[in-house]
């Protein structure tokens, strides 16, 4: 009878499942199946004209060669700074904060309320030449006078999307560090070991997963980013993803840009690949 039971079960979960599998192949793997077909094409007297050519691809590697690093290098950071902060923080709000944990979450889910234009404004009237952080620095007499060097640079940006970016990174990692049982960091403590040896051994090892999510969501998103760059980045914090933008919308070049979302696309997939190596080599044994 168990047997008999298992097919229908399949089939009703297929079913269930049908109306989600169908939402997702019409919005997003049939809308990616031809925007690679329109790669291959290319563009005469301002028309898409149907053909199998790479110059769209040799184009990307040729011109867009050295915005694809720095856009790597860019969402790069960070990841690694929201991991790095997201983890600090999710710690303290484990294993410090008592009872004020949750608080400690609910305060940095609700700085995503804020808007994201708004944080870039917000910190591009910071970091402006007439902004809080020069009006401290001329008040304190560190700086004569107003530093142009704080905005329209790669730290700028990195800025901008660490703040936006780290209640995303914070919340994997809670949700690892709150799977972390108490009764073995107590173990580990009546063994001998030192507080950075339970760190290292007993709590990081457990929270991989969520380090690794952590920073997936910021990587992806900060490379895929193109608001930040064209509002605080200037001529060293461009992006690829503005580059894209143009092609699709002022330049009509469509085969260009669809050529410039795969090439990111898979640069992004083989940095995450090569992060996710590094994880499951050093899991311990």
């Amino acid at each position: 009878m168990s047997g008999a039971r298992r097919p229908s079960q399949r089939l009703r979960a297929a079913l269930l499942a049908a109306p989600a599998y169908t939402v997702l192949a019409v919005l997003f793997v049939v809308p990616m199946l031809l925007l690679f077909v329109v790669s291959f094409w290319r563009v005469r007297n301002f028309a898409l004209t149907p053909d199998m050519s790479l110059a769209a691809y040799v184009r990307v590697f040729d011109t867009y060669g050295d915005v694809l690093v720095s856009t790597m290098i860019n969402g790069g950071l960070t990841a690694l700074v929201c991991v790095g902060l997201g983890f600090l923080f999710a710690y303290a709000a484990r294993f410090r904060a008592g009872r004020w944990g949750d608080a400690l979450i609910l305060v940095a889910i609700v700085t995503l309320f804020g808007g994201y234009l708004v944080k870039i404004y917000a910190w591009k009237a910071i970091l402006s030449t007439d902004g809080f952080l020069n009006a401290i620095l001329i008040a304190s007499g560190l700086s004569a006078e107003p530093l142009d060097t704080l905005l329209y640079n790669r730290g700028a940006v990195i800025v901008a999307l660490v703040h936006f970016l780290l209640p995303f990174a914070i919340l994997p990692i809670y949700g690892q560090l709150r799977n972390v049982n108490d009764i073995q960091i107590e173990a580990a403590h009546d063994l001998g070991a030192s507080g950075h040896q339970t760190l290292m051994r007993v709590i990081v090892p457990q929270c991989r997963t969520g380090l690794f999510a952590a920073f997936a969501i910021s990587f992806l998103y900060a490379a895929g980013d193109y608001i930040t760059p064209r509002f605080l980045g200037g001529g060293s914090g461009s992006m690829i993803g503005q580059f894209i933008a143009r092609e699709f919308s002022t330049r009509f070049n469509w085969p260009a840009g669809a050529a410039m979302s795969f090439v990111l696309m898979a640069a992004s997939l083989l940095v995450l690949g090569l992060v996710g190596a590094l994880f499951v080599r050093r899991r311990p044994s």
